[in-house]
């Protein structure tokens, strides 16, 4: 497959990338934390030191006695944010985005030789935690380095995949079996090896190792706010917070999309600003790794859509949201916006989640 755009230089995703992109890693430490179903590396990049949180009970006890403090008392503590790339393979936009954040903290530029001397001023007052990809199998599935420029059709197919009678999986019908693996004639990106959307993995039971890894990273580490970097096609960028998060924690992140919200908009960038969910709704709405990452370890859990530069010229979806089409410089701007207002905000509301 041809890509329509070629992508700029700085638009790294492929994963020998991410492998040359590690090996450059001096100020932190890069290490793979496990290997997919597929048996490649899911890596790690850490800056900052680990810190000593007191732990004497996991969250659910710390909670159980009253106190989160017994899990991690941060008094004290440096902010620790936890920010996971293409947990869905084909979504690449995170990936980039980190791989250009960890250049710049590396040589004080991105890879098209942005520089924002704040912002790593802002990093060292906390500890990074990034994963560029949690799903190197989908991310291997994906024949292009980008999406920007695809039709719809493509991206639903490289993104979803294709039932044995060749149509579409489509969104949400794509999650209606699980594992997907012996019902497609095409494994979709969102899956790794075996067919798991880790996004929707089992997890009180037998969970995928990526799943397991990112799970257990968030125990070890206990972040005040993990982003779950996530592509939407050509949706206007959103910030949104888990469900099933107590009202604490959703109203966190409400404050913090406001102050995202301002920063993009002074780019002349949109983002959208949803009101906090009711979930008294039946069915309730999805329990997935963004809920779980709040329930193991008490973090802040964001999901962000970015938007994709999709081709809507075409085939425009009934979709009021897909109305727009970045630039990569855009879309990695609005990642940089994203992580520097989430370690700042972490950095002023140090309290006992």
């Amino acid at each position: 497959m041809v890509e329509k755009n070629e992508r700029p230089i700085y638009w790294k995703t492929r994963l020998d990338e991410v492998d040359d992109v590690m090996k450059s890693v001096k100020k932190g430490i890069a290490r793979a934390v496990t290997k997919s179903a597929g048996g490649r590396d899911v890596y790690l990049v850490e800056y900052g030191e680990k810190q000593d949180f007191n732990r004497t009970a996991n969250f659910s006890s710390a909670v159980g006695a009253g106190s989160s403090k017994y899990y991690a008392d941060r008094t004290g503590k440096k902010p620790v944010i936890f920010i996971i790339g293409a947990e869905h393979g084909g979504e690449l936009e995170g990936t980039a985005a980190i791989l250009n954040l960890i250049n710049m903290i590396e040589t004080g530029k991105d890879f098209n030789g942005f520089s924002n001397p704040y912002f790593i001023e802002c990093i060292k007052n906390c500890r990074l935690l990034m994963i560029p990809v949690a799903n190197p199998d989908g991310r291997a599935r994906m024949p292009v380095d980008t999406v920007c420029g695809m039709d719809f059709e493509q991206f639903r197919h490289w993104g979803q995949g294709r039932w044995k009678n060749g149509s579409l999986c489509d969104y949400p019908a794509c999650k209606t079996v699980h594992p997907i693996k012996d019902c497609v004639s095409f494994l979709g990106t969102y899956y790794n090896d075996d067919g798991i959307n880790i996004v929707h993995d089992n997890f009180f039971g037998i969970k995928a190792n990526e799943t397991q890894a990112i799970l257990d990273i968030a125990d070890s580490e206990s972040p005040d706010f993990t982003i779950n970097l996530h592509g939407g096609g050509s949706v206007i960028n959103e910030v949104d917070h888990a469900d099933y998060m107590p009202m604490y924690a959703k109203e966190l992140v409400q404050e913090l999309k406001m102050r995202i919200k301002t920063e993009t908009e002074n780019l002349g960038l949109p983002t959208l600003v949803n009101k906090i969910r009711d979930e008294s709704f039946t069915p309730p709405r999805t329990f997935n790794i963004f809920s779980a990452l709040h329930f193991i370890s008490g973090t802040i859990s964001i999901l962000y859509e970015s938007n994709q530069g999709l081709d809507l010229s075409d085939e425009r979806p009934l979709d009021p949201t897909w109305e727009t089409c970045l630039s990569y410089e855009d879309i990695l701007r609005l990642h940089y916006v994203l992580f520097e207002q989430t370690i700042k905000f972490a950095s002023e509301n140090r309290m006992q989640y």
